[in-house]
């Protein structure tokens, strides 16, 4: 399968009553994540029918379509000659790159949004990279990806394993999209870039059900999930900051008082009434 088909084919999957379920999470978990979030520049990297950055207060945000088709350094270098200012495109379509080659300049970029980008890529540790790229140091990316260690994910590997074992056509829950990159292992590809990572969040504990009737009798799971086993929630959400090595942030110098001085005190000489007279 071509990453082309498998982006249309999530894209047609989350109109499904569980692809709902997902998206309302992921949106109301990025609008917090983005809200207090201070810059010039935001990029969200595919998944147009989440608007990743509406709680955002940057002047400048795009929505990328992702191409999976085969670029170069050299095309992204030619992109970025066009100032930021003015290649503001106000169509969620209007951009389309590449998750490993974006178009941007290094260090132009505030904040990145990378909702199951990594799902899609060709290469998900280059596209990582590529981000670390255009992100202004202290410079933050969100990314929300598919939990495999979940009941989704395990119901997932159930069907591959029966199209392997059976062969056929075996009915998969969610969209073949791709491998799907594990919260511990992604955690480690940003400590490697010097991402400083911040707590995850988990959601999405119902189980893989296609109805909307069961998936609404299974709302309690939500609240016990959240708090008896978090890091099985089908979804996982991770921000990090990019840090630069030998960088530090300088506010206002702070003039200290001088210390005082130690020297020897002062002794009035006394002469003795006998001194004087002789």
């Amino acid at each position: 399968m071509t990453g082309e088909t498998s982006i249309i084919e999530f894209e047609a999957w989350l109109r499904s009553p569980p692809g709902r379920y997902l998206l309302a999470w992921e949106q109301a978990l990025l609008d917090a994540a983005v809200a207090d979030l201070f810059g010039f520049h935001a990029l969200q990297l595919g998944l147009p029918e989440l608007d990743g950055l509406r709680a955002n207060r940057m002047p400048q945000r795009w929505c990328a379509r992702l191409s999976t088709g085969i670029a170069t350094q050299t095309d992204s270098l030619e992109a970025a000659e066009v100032p930021l200012d003015m290649a503001m495109l106000p169509t969620p379509g209007g951009l389309i790159c590449t998750p490993e080659c974006l178009p941007f300049p290094d260090q132009s970029l505030d904040l990145v949004v990378m909702p199951h980008t990594l799902e899609s890529a060709a290469d998900p540790h280059q596209a990582l990279a590529e981000v670390c790229r255009v992100l202004r140091p202290e410079g933050r990316v969100v990314i929300i990806g598919l939990n495999p260690a979940s009941l989704w994910g395990l119901r997932q590997h159930v069907g591959h394993f029966r199209q392997q074992v059976l062969g056929g056509e075996a009915p998969l829950f969610l969209p073949n999209t791709g491998e799907f990159l594990g919260y511990w292992r992604l955690r480690d590809w940003l400590k490697l870039l010097n991402f400083e990572i911040g707590p995850g969040q988990f959601g999405c504990y119902r189980p893989p059900l296609s109805s909307p009737r069961w998936l609404e009798r299974m709302a309690w799971m939500e609240r016990t999930g959240d708090r008896w086993w978090p890091v099985l929630g089908a979804v996982y959400a991770i921000s990090a900051v990019k840090r630069v090595r030998g960088m530090r942030l300088v506010g206002l110098a702070r003039r200290e008082a001088p210390a005082p001085r130690v020297g020897k005190a002062a002794v009035a000489n006394r002469t003795t009434r006998q001194n004087k007279h002789t």
